[in-house]
């Protein structure tokens, strides 16, 4: 009795399909032994065995290598519509993407001619959104924006100011000096 281990293993081999039946190689065993190929070279084989039967009036023969023929013709059409199938989902694909890219390209052009058109045109700067600076506006809270006032902001005054006279200390004379030299008199002798 086999073990189900190899029983397994077997049957997981036999369900294999290769993608490409087309250049597949084949070993067909029949009637007349072994013949090895392609499915085109198999099916061409066994239609010359079946005519070399027809010539030698063996019906039976014949009819057994056109059966032989038969099955490995419809492996080839189905290989055929397998590979035509593929081929229209690639060709799909392709039409597909290059649709988005299409529209893709459309739309990055109208971007560009839009930020073209912009850019000719000069916006007012009054009409341009000003940034927030989150300060509120003197106007919003009495006059207080939370700002430094430097010299520069500060209004200049229309009168000029007016300088109070320099008051000279007493006991100074013309020259400059004063009591520190010993030369004039001091305060309380001059009021004498």
């Amino acid at each position: 009795m086999r073990s189900s281990k190899s029983r397994s293993r077997g049957k997981s081999n036999r369900n294999r399909n290769s993608g490409n039946n087309l250049n597949r190689v084949f070993d067909s065993s029949g009637p007349e032994g072994k013949v090895r190929g392609t499915p085109q070279q198999i099916i061409d084989k066994y239609t010359q065995l079946a005519r070399d039967a027809a010539l030698a009036n063996d019906r039976v023969a014949a009819e057994n290598f056109l059966q032989h023929a038969e099955h490995y013709t419809r492996l080839l059409g189905e290989a055929q519509r397998q590979i035509e199938a593929r081929r229209q989902q690639a060709e799909q694909a392709n039409r597909e993407r290059q649709q988005r890219e299409r529209e893709a390209r459309l739309a990055r052009q109208e971007a560009e001619a839009a930020a073209a058109a912009a850019a000719t045109q000069a916006p007012d700067p009054s009409e341009m959104p000003q940034p927030d600076t989150g300060l509120a506006s003197p106007q919003d809270d009495g006059g207080d924006s939370g700002l430094v006032e430097t010299p520069e902001s500060k209004p200049r005054r229309s009168t000029p100011r007016i300088r109070k006279p320099r008051v000279r200390a007493i006991g100074k004379e013309k020259g400059g000096k004063g009591e520190a030299s010993g030369d004039g008199p001091t305060a309380p002798e001059a009021a004498e």
